[in-house]
């Protein structure tokens, strides 16, 4: 069975986003065991065993102090990300690179995601996972400096890797401008943030 916070996020990618109520809403941990705390405008949901009181959408929920007791004393909160929404094209032609299961990019997803596969060519690499609540994401590292243009190409040849109109999800730091930029030109939509707690 899949997790209700997919049923979100996919309805998020179609552009149909809950009410702005300010509602934090507490949902199961995810199927790994970690947390998450997403967050869409005006509504947060909260993937965790732990029920906090008087959380809202306004920003209490992103709070660190809220995360760190999310996390509990062994937890790890992660980075917050952007997240970002795209539907696939399909007809890609990308190469599979099983050669590249040794780079840290690649080992990060394995760690974070399953159904990893790993594309690329003399620009980069792409990742595709099921990642966050049974979501598929997709994941790029450009290989050297780039040309402008390089990095919103393989992320459109990314994109190609996934059936056409399926949704895709991305996460990037907010501070890594150049990535978000990439992304939001190759056609990601921003639809709110998340932070995962292990």
């Amino acid at each position: 069975m899949s997790h209700p916070l997919l049923a979100v996020l996919l309805d998020a990618a179609a552009g149909l986003f809950p009410p702005a109520d300010g509602r934090a809403v507490f949902l199961p941990p995810l199927a790994d065991g970690r947390a998450a705390v997403v967050s869409l405008t005006g509504r947060v949901y909260v993937a965790s065993t732990r029920t906090l009181p008087g959380l809202d959408a306004f920003g209490s929920a992103l709070r660190p102090s809220t995360l760190s007791a999310l996390a509990g004393p062994s937890g790890e909160v992660d980075t917050l990300d952007v997240t970002l929404a795209a539907h696939g094209l399909g007809g890609g032609t990308l190469p599979v690179r099983s050669d590249l299961d040794d780079h840290p990019r690649v080992r990060l997803a394995q760690t974070l995601r399953g159904e990893v596969r790993v594309h690329g060519d003399e620009r980069g690499l792409v990742t595709i996972a099921r990642g966050l609540a049974g979501r598929t994401e997709l994941s790029v590292e450009l290989t050297g400096t780039g040309e402008r243009g390089v990095g919103r190409g393989l992320i459109r040849d990314g994109l190609r890797l996934v059936a056409a109109g399926e949704p895709v999800f991305a996460a990037v730091a907010p501070g890594n401008a150049r990535s978000l930029r990439a992304c939001l030109a190759a056609g990601f939509t921003p639809i709110g943030s998340e932070v995962l707690i292990g």
